[in-house]
């Protein structure tokens, strides 16, 4: 037998034990072939037992061989709690069981930084949470009826011109259109954020595209979703259903030579472009698709080998807001005609107002929106010190952002819409109200949508492993026999039940404040519980 080292990890050191009842297994192995991440193997165990199977007392000693279930002590090969073989044993012999005297953090950290999926464990708490509707219309401004009064749900994309700067001339009586106008889309307050074909697995991105579509098309609901970077299929570019997308270019570029080579075979236009220059849960960080992730029609719509895709932090020959106006803005516009709006995504910080600024004086009037994410979004790849100690949370961001439009009389020009934890505690439709009072015109949400097609990862640490490649509910992993355990029709449902019952929820919020339209910068509808957030956020503070 080996000798055993102090230094060996043992299974206490891993976040997560494996209770198993070997009484209740029947050994047919199907845990140890569902799990992903080969944490479970099959070994022997050798029994002693004294037995006697006579009428009269005659033990006899016997040894025994017995095959068991046992977890594998790795750093590497661990348990990550996803529960995928809890799920699938028959006699519920087996479940992952949460570790409180866990070492791995500290014992992880030899093979270099930890580098993990879903969302950051740190900053769990929540401007959003101390925050409630404490205006309510009732005898002196009467409320509305929510399940009768018609609601106007819409938020502009592109950029809208003050009535002193339309184009617009009065010709022999008649109003006539001088110059050009920028193009402005009339869309749903709910943006399906940017994740990637290569992020996702193809049935997850495909489940949310059905989602977006069905809600398009047979709700009513004009629901837009961003490509991600790393392009599109062509199939996709080339049919009518790309207006309600927005392809997003981000600093790697990637995917977006075969873009460019389906423009002229383009039957409608995108809904917008969406120029990612940072996200919230890694600001100043690039992109990152772990090879372990870039399956072969990866490959081919992004146009690269098998390898480990690392976008830069910036885009490369960008150095200011105001570069990035004259030079993308202005080249994305000009590719598409000037008829599709082009907006930019930043990581909320410090200077999130400071880029605003820079935006509102753009001279050219082509920037048509303005993405802050917070750092309460889940990202698949990121360092756990980005994920923790990096970024800003987004409400106080798109606060600032709108009262500076204020004060200058600029508010509603260029659309801000936020996202990062949006719908992190369930409800998306009361964060995304809470945020438009504050000054957005909508919010952008990621996380959430792979939750609703299975995803099981929290912010305790269970799963989480989005960047591994392994994911047991086939929604971030490339591996066919994994992939397949996603049902897309099923996914594309829930993810259409949810934002139903979205706007059903919306109008629950605008019917008592008296809105029948999106009540944007209506802080005056908002109080908080916490005095500090009531100061920094200009909201009556109540006890």
């Amino acid at each position: 037998m080996e000798a055993v080292k102090t230094q060996d990890v043992g299974v206490n050191d891993l976040p997560w034990k494996i209770e198993y009842d070997s009484e209740r297994c029947t050994m047919c192995g199907s845990c140890v072939a569902s799990c992903s991440f080969k944490a479970i193997k099959v070994t022997t165990q050798r029994r002693d037992m004294t037995v006697s199977v006579e009428s009269q007392p005659e033990p006899v000693h016997k040894h025994m061989a017995r095959p068991v279930i046992t977890q594998v002590a790795s750093l590497t090969d661990y348990c990550r709690g996803c529960g995928i073989c809890e799920k699938i044993c028959p006699n519920q012999a087996i479940r992952p069981v949460r570790n409180p005297d866990t070492r791995k953090e500290l014992l992880s950290r030899d093979n270099g930084p930890i580098k993990r999926g879903g969302r950051t464990n740190l900053n769990a708490q929540r401007t959003l949470d101390s925050i409630v509707v404490g205006r309510i219309s009732q005898m002196t401004d009467p409320s509305l009826d929510a399940a009768r009064h018609t609601f106007d749900i819409r938020s502009p994309f592109g950029r809208v011109l003050s009535a002193k700067e339309l184009p617009f001339e009065i010709h022999d009586g008649k109003l006539v259109q001088a110059k050009h106008t920028p193009p402005v889309d009339w869309i749903y307050p709910l943006i399906f954020s940017d994740m990637s074909i290569g992020a996702l697995s193809t049935r997850a991105w495909e489940a949310v595209a059905m989602a977006v579509g069905y809600l398009n098309e047979k709700c009513g609901l004009p629901v837009r979703m961003s490509s991600g970077e790393g392009g599109m299929p062509v199939k996709l570019l080339e049919s009518e259903y790309l207006k309600y997308f927005i392809i997003q270019i981000a600093s790697g570029h990637f995917g977006w030579n075969r873009i460019i080579k389906a423009m002229p075979h383009m039957k409608t236009d995108p809904a917008g472009i969406l120029i990612k220059i940072g996200q919230g849960a890694k600001p100043g960080d690039g992109g990152l698709l772990p090879e372990a992730k870039v399956a072969e029609h990866v490959q081919a719509i992004r146009g690269v080998p098998k390898a480990t895709l690392a976008s830069p932090p910036n885009h490369q020959g960008l150095y200011s807001i105001e570069e990035s106006v004259q030079k993308m803005h202005l080249s994305m516009n000009a590719a598409f005609g000037f008829r599709v709006p082009v907006a930019i995504k930043c990581a909320a910080s410090a200077t999130s107002v400071s880029v605003y600024n820079n935006l509102l004086r753009d001279p050219y009037k082509i920037c048509g929106g303005f993405f802050i994410d917070g750092i309460q979004g889940g990202t698949g790849a990121a360092n756990e010190v980005s994920l923790d100690h990096t970024g800003h949370p987004v409400v106080s961001k798109i606060r600032d952002c709108y009262l500076a439009a204020v004060k200058q009389g600029l508010q509603g020009q260029i659309p801000l819409y936020g996202g990062g934890g949006i719908g992190m505690t369930g409800n998306a439709a009361a964060d995304a109200f809470k945020m438009m009072c504050l000054g957005a015109n909508g919010v952008f949400v990621g996380k959430i949508l792979i939750q609703l097609l299975g995803c099981i990862g929290n912010e305790q640490g269970r799963c989480n492993s989005c960047n591994t490649g392994k994911c047991p509910m086939g929604i971030c992993t490339q591996d066919p026999r994994l992939v397949k355990r996603l049902d897309i029709d099923r996914g594309a449902q829930k993810i259409v039940d949810y934002v139903l019952a979205f706007d059903t929820e919306l109008k629950k919020l605008m019917a008592p404040i008296g809105n029948s339209s999106l009540p944007i910068g209506r802080s005056d509808a908002l109080v908080s519980t916490d005095k500090a957030v009531a100061d920094k956020l200009g909201i009556q503070y109540v006890c």
